[in-house]
């Protein structure tokens, strides 16, 4: 690593620590956050979601593509029995890409560009995940967790290229954008694994995420991360090839 790519990797590593600036509004996301450690009334739950009419539709449209074509005739119409049904992590994990997805809609080109295309790169993964899944048979694995562990696929970049579009908005000199690539593609597993444990995601996430890129192995033939490994493997996104 060079001196410089050794300067903006520890700039890097700081913005990233710093959950408020990553993710941006924090208004749903906290009380929504407290909420579920509270472990309260789902209609707590409810009553947050519901404050932002844009967050409460995603999560119904969330819902119902992860159990489209499992044989599921009936779909959720409204957003109690969606949220009822996803239960409290899936809501935050899906409430936290949302915001995060916001989020990158408000970068300067080119970083917008640049982390647009690895955020349909998640969503193409994340079809292909929950496909994969209905095609299964003799598991019990639910959808909304594969989808939402889908969803974190290529997380590590995203967040990097974010916090380096910070990097240069707040500093004085612009660095070349080279530099984050040579870190992404050499740094990728230190940055994705500090992105997880900054910014407050639950730990059987970070679990799952760790066996969807074949970093730690299971024998639980119901696992997430089995389902998503194959899929990352098949496109040539695993942190660790097979």
């Amino acid at each position: 690593m060079t001196d410089l790519e050794h300067q903006v990797f520890t700039q890097v590593r700081a913005i990233i620590s710093n959950e408020e600036q990553v993710i941006g509004r924090r208004g749903i996301l906290i009380p929504l956050k407290k909420a579920i450690i509270a472990d309260g009334d789902i209609r707590n739950v409810i009553d947050i979601v519901s404050s932002d009419p844009a967050l409460a539709a995603h999560m119904l449209w969330r819902s119902n593509s992860a159990i489209s074509g499992a044989g599921v005739t009936t779909k959720n119409r409204s957003l109690k029995d969606a949220l009822v049904r996803l239960g409290q992590v899936n809501i935050y994990r899906y409430a936290f890409t949302f915001y995060l997805k916001e989020r990158l809609d408000e970068l300067p080109q080119p970083y917008k560009k640049l982390v647009q295309g690895y955020w349909s790169l998640t969503e193409s993964i994340a079809t292909d995940a929950v496909d994969s899944l209905h095609h299964m048979e003799g598991v019990d694995i639910n959808p909304d967790e594969v989808q939402t562990l889908a969803l974190f696929s290529v997380f590590g970049e995203i967040i990097a290229l974010t916090a380096f579009a910070f990097l240069n908005a707040e500093s004085e000199e612009s660095f070349p954008l080279s530099i984050i690539k040579s870190l992404i593609d050499n740094q990728k597993q230190t940055l994705t694994i500090e992105a997880f444990e900054s910014l407050g995601l639950d730990e059987e996430l970070k679990d799952e995420f760790m066996v969807a890129h074949n970093l730690r192995q299971t024998r639980d033939a119901n696992s997430p991360g089995l389902v998503l490994r194959r899929v990352l493997s098949m496109r040539n996104q695993l942190l660790k090839p097979l």
